[in-house]
């Protein structure tokens, strides 16, 4: 969970906070938030299970949105 937090306070230090809620509002993004369980990710993060966040991570990659919303955070951080 460390790393999507620290991608996600890089993406805010760069400027591209704005662009990150872009893609979470958008389609694809909105798509995955349904398939996620909320509780589940929540819980995984709070006890520190990598496990089973890196399966949750795997689900979500696993999918064509997830690909295409990894490869864009990806392009975010290279610019």
């Amino acid at each position: 969970m460390q790393d999507l937090e620290a991608i996600g306070r890089e993406l805010w230090r760069r400027g591209k906070a704005e662009d990150l809620q872009k893609l979470a509002d958008s389609a694809d993004g909105q798509t995955l938030s349904r398939m996620l369980d909320g509780k589940a990710v929540e819980q995984a993060a709070k006890s520190g299970d990598g496990a089973a966040l890196r399966r949750l991570m795997g689900t979500v990659l696993g999918t064509e949105e997830g690909r295409r919303l990894a490869e864009q955070i990806r392009r975010m951080l290279r610019d």
